[in-house]
């Protein structure tokens, strides 16, 4: 890739191993506008893809889509200039956290378990932790694509098992688990509560309005019901929008929103950062806000919350759910809805829950989620997306 750009006549800055943010990082502090990441994230060792930033704007949807198609026509002129471009090597590292950590302070110190899953975050989330003046017990730390500990997405319940058993044979305070990439944060209490992002991005956007009072926070489709009524309490305005990150990061630059987030992990400050989406800065923020507070897990868990599903998946052949969902938005029926909402899929509000069906954007997946006062109505919410569904594709198989 290197050598291409450079035969382009473009210079390249090296930046090695690093986290995702550190390549959004330095699109923002060196003379480069433009980066790309070669990452699979949590994807098996066998993927790999990149992640492209063109004057400073994220490249995706659509812009891919022509990208590639230019690619594969091959009409893309790959003719090399004279001259060609430079090339070095640029260690980031230390800029990164050095911004980080002079911008930040925690009130007490803190002992925390921190979760790599063997993904490239493990070599630079402990230094940075204990740089803060935090104690840190490192799990799979060791930089290893194969993932031989367990799948590195904190998304999923099942990957934060390591940090809640660690938590119960440790006195840490909290645990933090992060993404292949490093763009993510997952977060589980002491008593091994895991604290969802959509809750997370409550504790955050009380502290951001402190400084940011009436201006927009963003949130993802996905996200409980219960952060809308929560902004609004503390003096924001909720924008709800499309689930993915560089949907979300355009957004907060077109409304100017100094926060947003995603049910995925995916958390973006404006506010003293630079808008972008990073785990490890992100945990950097939840520890100021919890170490003023004696007990931290007291606090996540008295965030409000439901009865509710994880992410649920519904595999399909390639296409077919792009075209379930459309089906859904023209033909479905929800005769007790309150409110039905059609930003990215198709979101159904009620008045004791909501439920989701939306497209994944990089697999052949609808995906779903269940929100409710009570687990009859999780039930009968789910049971009314069961009735479309079928009706729609009776041979589906569903995820519940």
């Amino acid at each position: 890739m290197a050598a291409g750009i450079q035969d382009s006549g473009l210079d390249v800055l090296d930046l090695g191993v690093v986290v995702t943010p550190m390549v959004y990082f330095a699109t923002h502090v060196l003379d480069a506008r433009s980066g790309v990441m070669l990452t699979g994230s949590h994807n098996p060792a066998d993927y790999n893809g990149f992640k492209m930033v063109l004057a400073g704007e994220a490249i995706y949807g659509d812009t891919i889509q022509q990208l590639y198609q230019a690619i594969a026509r091959g009409s893309v002129d790959v003719a090399t200039a004279e001259p060609i471009g430079s090339y070095r090597q640029y260690d980031i590292r230390d800029t990164y956290l050095q911004r980080i950590v002079g911008d930040t302070k925690l009130a007490r110190p803190m002992k925390i378990v921190v979760d790599c899953g063997n993904g490239v975050a493990g070599a630079f989330a402990g230094e940075l932790y204990r740089a803060l003046g935090c104690e840190v017990e490192e799990l799979f730390c060791e930089v290893d694509g194969t993932f031989p500990n367990h799948h590195p997405d904190p998304a999923h319940p099942e990957n934060l098992q390591d940090v809640i058993r660690a938590l119960q044979h440790s006195n840490a305070e909290l645990g933090l688990a992060f993404d292949g990439d490093g763009d993510r944060l997952g977060v589980v209490t002491k008593d091994g509560q895991i604290i969802y992002p959509d809750r997370q991005l409550m504790l955050f956007a009380a502290d951001v309005l402190t400084r940011n009072p009436g201006r927009e926070i963003l949130y993802d489709v996905k996200c409980t019901r219960h952060l809308a009524p929560w902004i609004t309490a503390h003096g924001g305005k909720p924008l709800m929008w499309k689930t993915g990150h560089s949907l979300v990061k355009a957004k907060m630059r077109e409304t100017g929103a100094p926060l947003g987030g995603e049910m995925s992990g995916h958390i973006f400050f404006k506010d003293r950062w630079y808008g972008f989406d990073d785990g490890l800065y992100a945990g950097v923020r939840l520890l100021e806000l919890l170490s003023r507070a004696d007990d931290p897990s007291a606090v996540l868990n008295a965030l409000p919350q439901s009865s509710s599903t994880p992410e649920l998946h519904m595999e399909l052949e390639e296409g077919e759910n792009f075209a379930l969902i459309e089906k859904l938005r023209s033909e479905a029926h929800f005769p007790d809805a309150n409110d039905i909402i059609k930003i990215d899929g198709l979101r159904v509000e009620y008045s004791d829950g909501f439920g989701l069906a939306r497209s994944s954007n990089t697999t052949p997946v609808v995906v779903m989620r269940f929100e409710a006062e009570s687990e009859q109505a999780l039930a009968r919410i789910q049971a009314e997306f069961k009735r479309v569904i079928l009706a729609a594709k009776p041979d589906a198989v569903l995820p519940f």
